[in-house]
């Protein structure tokens, strides 16, 4: 579905990284994960993307963060999701 790119940045066991997953995943969407579980380049780069987050997870699709689970799953909810996964 997507024409953009995906990126989400997870911890191992996080609830709200898995929750997002599963909602990229009904509408068919594929996503580069990212575990940042221990830290590390990707982490940096995380942090890099967006300054502000201490959470996971951070998702970005194409240029836009759209922020965590409860954003996209307010974008979902908006009707704007699909939309910004069209580019």
């Amino acid at each position: 579905m997507a024409d953009v790119t995906v990126d989400i940045y997870t911890k191992f066991g996080c609830g709200y990284c898995f929750r997002a997953k599963r909602l990229l995943d009904a509408k068919g969407v594929a996503y580069n994960e990212f575990d940042i579980t221990m830290g590390g380049p990707k982490r940096d780069e995380m942090m890099q993307r967006a300054p502000m987050a201490r959470t996971v997870p951070q998702i970005f699709i194409g240029a836009v963060h759209v922020g965590g689970s409860d954003d996209l799953a307010a974008l979902e909810r908006e009707g704007k999701l699909d939309a910004l996964l069209a580019g």
